[in-house]
Formats: structure tokens, sequence, C-alpha cells
């Protein structure tokens, strides 16, 4: 069986990139206990892979980004098998959320339940003319299960947070631009053709971009800002700055600070090797 999600790792001026690409066409990207099982066992090999400094989650699938939960499976689920899936489900999230690397969720499509709370465990998100998001959970008769209900409290606040979810509403990309949910939109064409698919890796193609501009900068720097960052959003002002000094000291030994110094003087690109 075909492997669920597909690791690329880009070469020439983009080495460093890796695009991690959900596959399962089939079932629009649904989270099944298999493609959950694949997204997990990548995410294992990106951890401890030195060469990733950026990572791209993108869809293969034209159209969506991923549809949330498997439902036609869920129904097959008992209440055991249903609890310990979302346990697992939980768990690839958070895996997500704690690589060291940078990561940009590339939304082009739908992006819902699940789906949506996937792209939270991202450190940015851009979003293509077609993208809609949502959490409909409630209009099921359930509630987010994956992180959705923190995560997204934290990125816009309760009250947002609150009419988005009493409502299950779904939207597109420049409300999720206005609230914040997204750093960046892809401007449609002032008449998108549903028939012409051209458009529907425009996210991809704006994320790529962005990982070109984190790309050229320390990445021991840029794993030690963004592992103070996620810590500053729940520490206390003084454990935040205690946390912020103990990143700052791991990039203090490195060659990559020096050679930072050396090209500020000498007025030249400096060229980082990552430790």
């Amino acid at each position: 069986m075909d492997s669920e999600v597909i690791l690329t790792r880009h070469s020439g001026n983009d080495k460093g990139i890796l695009t991690l690409a959900l596959n399962r066409p089939k079932a629009k990207n649904a989270l099944s206990r298999s493609l959950v099982g694949d997204f997990r066992r990548a995410l294992e090999e990106i951890r401890g892979d030195k060469d990733t400094r950026v990572v791209v989650l993108r869809s293969s699938v034209p159209g969506v980004f991923c549809a949330g939960a498997d439902l036609k499976e869920r129904a097959t689920m008992s209440a055991g098998e249903v609890e310990q899936f979302l346990y697992s489900m939980k768990t690839a999230f958070k895996e997500l959320e704690g690589l060291p690397q940078p990561t940009i969720a590339a939304l082009d499509g739908a992006a819902l339940g699940g789906g949506f709370e996937l792209s939270l465990c991202c450190d940015l998100r851009v979003a293509g003319p077609r993208a809609v998001l949502g959490l409909p959970e409630t209009s099921l008769a359930i509630i987010p299960g994956a992180g959705g209900t923190l995560r997204l409290t934290k990125l816009i606040g309760p009250s947002r947070t609150k009419a988005l979810v009493f409502t299950a509403r779904r939207f597109g990309p420049y409300p999720a631009l206005s609230m914040g949910i997204v750093n960046d939109v892809v401007e449609a064409a002032e008449c998108m053709d549903d028939k012409d698919t051209s458009d529907q890796s425009l996210g991809y193609e704006r994320a790529l971009q962005w990982a070109r501009q984190i790309l050229p900068n320390g990445p021991v720097a840029v794993r030690m800002a963004k592992r103070a960052i996620d810590h500053a959003s729940t520490a206390d002002p003084s454990s935040g700055l205690d946390i912020e000094q103990l990143c700052y000291a791991q990039v203090i030994p490195t060659e990559d600070r020096l050679e930072g110094l050396r090209a500020f003087k000498e007025k030249r690109k400096p060229v980082y090797k990552g430790y």
C-alpha cells in the first residue's frame, strides 16, 4: 500500500526545504488511522533531520487541504477505538507542533474540522484563493477534539473562537487574515474558473516563498527562536525571559554566530552550516 504521506526534499537553491504532503485523494485527506500512522512516521523522520531547515505542509489532492476526521471509518469504531484513535491523532498534532524546524501550512482548498486543527499546529499558515476554513463540529453534535479550542483561542482569543465554534461557520482566506488565523493570502483572479486548476496550488507556491525567506538565516538561531517564542506564549514574564536567555546561550558557541559577524564585517552574505 502506498504511503498516504509524501516527503519531498528540495534541492539546489531550495536545499533545506522539505515538503510534507497529505496524499489520500479518495477520501479528501480525511484523517484515518492509516493516514495518522503514516504522518507520525514522517514526523519522526523529520525531527532528527539536521539538513531540514523549513517544513511546508501541503495537500497533494487538488481542491482540499484536509477534510477532517474520516467519519465513515469513525462510524465503524467502538467507543474504545474512538478514544484510542483520538489519542493517536492528538499525539500526532503535538509532534507536528513540537518539531524543532519552523513549519508552514499551505492551505489550498478546504481545511475543516481536524484539517483546520492540523494547520493550527504549524508556526505559519498561508491561504490560497480557494481556501475554506472552519470548525463545523457543533453541527455534528460534537466539539473540536484535536486541540482546536486551545490553539485557536491562543491565536485569536476566546470571543472570536467561541463565535466560530458555536456557529460552525465556514470562512474564506480574507476573514482568516483579518482575524490573524493566517499570515498571508494569495489574491484571487478577478474571475476564478472552477474548471481551471492552475490556481489550486497558489497557497503552496506562496508558502515556498516564505520558506525561502527563512532558509538563509542561521538554522540553530531559528530553532532556538521558535523554542523561546513557543514558551513565551504560556510562561510568566520572568520565566519567559529566563527561557529566552537559555535559548540564546545555545547559539553563542556556534560557528554560525561567528560566521554572521564575519559576514557583517566583510559586507557579504553569510553562509550558515547549522552548527
